[in-house]
């Protein structure tokens, strides 16, 4: 495999498919494809309501031209001048109109007032079901730009293009969109889905080390939960990986969308519960997320350690026996990733426990836990008695 080869997941959900081209180095080419993606949006759009198109043709008659596409590009701070820049110049030589919408980075961003501010610029540019939302960025960016294609209109196009590890392995696939609520996090939100999503490696290339590894600890969860042969493949490819070698970088992204994808694909909109195998280590991560403050542990380092809890409280159920838990401590270590709380963390289980009382999986203050039954398999219980979860902590917290 060469450095400019490309892998591509199709994601399958009928009038909502998409596919997901994972690359390197091809950001500055990138005006083709959305325009492909566009067309052929608006052909599927045209078709529910006139003729079907001639055959060669996507457009109703060959006499007529399809209109100038207008995208805005929503971004943040961090790679406005860098990787949205890139986007921005090959839309804009594609022949493209474009706009570009810098919100602050962090979390701050997905609130219903930043949102209002990007509505006002889609009114300001007339903006109709024709206009494309291009997000350029992380999670962050990603979620408040879904849910404003979403809402605005009824309807926008909508691509992804994540510049994180977290959003190319995470939240860029299955179409989840939403912003804060003051009182919650992601509270408000929609299901729906890109038009496309495009990964390109160099992208990851530019993150911050800490940033990168965060990532790294949803693409170990997907290896748990769903393929083992996954897992053995980043056992093996450490250094590469570590290295940040676009083969295997390729790899692992393309592997983790794929699996994603394919639970996406039979619980889209989270109605049978097969869904939740997704939050392995969550509901842990989560709780130690919130109370040792947001930003001393990233999202990634949060769940890395959550792992590990969850693995140990299914050793307490006799779910799976110690080996197990201990290769995801030597693979998330290697990994450069957490498996403890940090020094001075704190934490009473009290607090924790009532975190965890808040997670969405918790039915009639019942705890319920993604567990691993073994290496790519994972169940959800319900009705943890709290004394297990507490003898789990108690292993860990003071």
């Amino acid at each position: 495999m060469s450095a400019t080869d490309e892998i591509v997941v199709q994601v399958d959900l009928g009038p909502r498919s998409y596919e997901i081209p994972i690359v390197s180095d091809r950001l500055a080419d990138c005006a083709p494809l959305l325009q492909r993606w566009w067309v052929e949006r608006d052909g599927m759009s045209s078709m529910t309501c006139r003729q079907k198109p001639p055959a060669g043709s996507r457009w109703i008659h060959d006499s007529i031209q399809p209109p100038q596409p207008v995208a805005l590009i929503v971004t943040d701070s961090h790679v406005a001048d860098l990787h949205a820049a890139t986007v921005r110049q090959s839309l804009l030589a594609g022949g493209w109109r474009v706009e570009t919408e810098i919100l602050p980075a962090g979390e701050k961003s997905k609130s219903l007032d930043v949102v209002t501010r990007v509505y006002d610029r889609l009114i300001g540019m007339q903006a109709d079901r024709r206009t494309i939302i291009v997000a350029v960025g992380g999670g962050v960016v990603g979620d408040a730009a879904g849910f404003i294609a979403a809402t605005y209109t009824r309807g926008l196009p909508f691509v992804q293009i994540p510049t994180t590890l977290l959003s190319a392995v995470d939240s860029s696939v299955g179409g989840k969109t939403g912003v804060n609520h003051p009182l919650a996090k992601n509270m408000i939100g929609a299901f729906y889905q890109p038009i496309g999503v495009l990964i390109d490696t160099v992208a990851l290339e530019t993150l911050p080390a800490r940033e990168f590894r965060a990532g790294l600890a949803e693409v170990v969860k997907y290896g748990v939960i769903l393929d083992a042969d996954f897992f053995e493949y980043l056992e093996q490819h450490v250094d590469d990986i570590n290295a940040r070698r676009p083969e295997a970088i390729r790899y692992l992204v393309a592997q983790s969308c794929r699996l994603k994808a394919d639970v996406v694909e039979r619980d889209e909109f989270e109605s049978t519960g097969l869904r939740a195998v997704l939050n392995y280590g969550h509901t842990f991560g989560h709780a130690f997320e919130a109370l040792c403050g947001y930003g001393e542990l990233l999202h990634g380092e949060a769940v890395s350690i959550g792992m590990v809890f969850a693995s140990r409280l299914a050793e307490r159920r006799g779910l799976i026996d110690r080996s197990l838990t201990d290769r995801q401590i030597a693979l998330l270590q290697a990994l450069a990733l957490p498996t403890e709380l940090p020094p001075g963390a704190n934490l009473s289980n009290d607090a924790v426990l009532g975190r965890m009382r808040l997670d969405k999986k918790t039915v009639s203050g019942s705890l319920r836990f993604v567990l691993p039954t073994r290496l790519g398999e994972v169940k959800t219980f319900g009705e943890i008695a709290e004394s297990d979860v507490l003898a789990v902590l108690n292993g860990a917290l003071v």
